[in-house]
């Protein structure tokens, strides 16, 4: 089993800055691609962005395109999500996945075999 826990979500006002992290613990050497999934209220979730975890590929929704960066340290089995320029509509819940597969589609949050609790991020406009 693999143990995900966030932090550093909070209020921040429209054009702001946070930064997420997500630490992994248990069986991190089965992780091959660690993400951030966000959900706001009375939607579904909506994948945000995903990084392999040898290579360092990453992958991001094109509402963040250019605003967010998703990064890692696997020394720490860390995952950090840098958001930007934020939107009241990037309120939601973020939640820190991660997939055993490489063969996992990042953009499909089913393809997540591990979460996190989330977090709550919440823009003011």
């Amino acid at each position: 089993q693999v143990q995900l826990v966030e932090t550093g979500g909070g209020l921040v006002q429209a054009g702001g800055s946070l930064r997420l992290s997500c630490a992994a613990s248990g069986r991190t050497f089965s992780i091959a691609a660690m993400g951030w999934v966000r959900q706001a209220p009375g939607k579904e979730r909506e994948f945000v962005a995903a990084i392999n975890w040898s290579g360092g590929s990453t992958y991001y929704a094109d509402s963040v395109k250019g605003r967010f960066t998703i990064s890692r340290d696997n020394a720490k089995n860390t995952v950090y999500l840098q958001m930007n320029s934020l939107k009241a509509e990037d309120t939601a819940v973020y939640y820190c996945a991660a997939a055993r597969s490489r063969n996992y589609y990042a953009p499909n949050p089913g393809s997540y075999d591990y979460w996190g609790q989330g977090t709550q991020v919440t823009v003011s406009s």
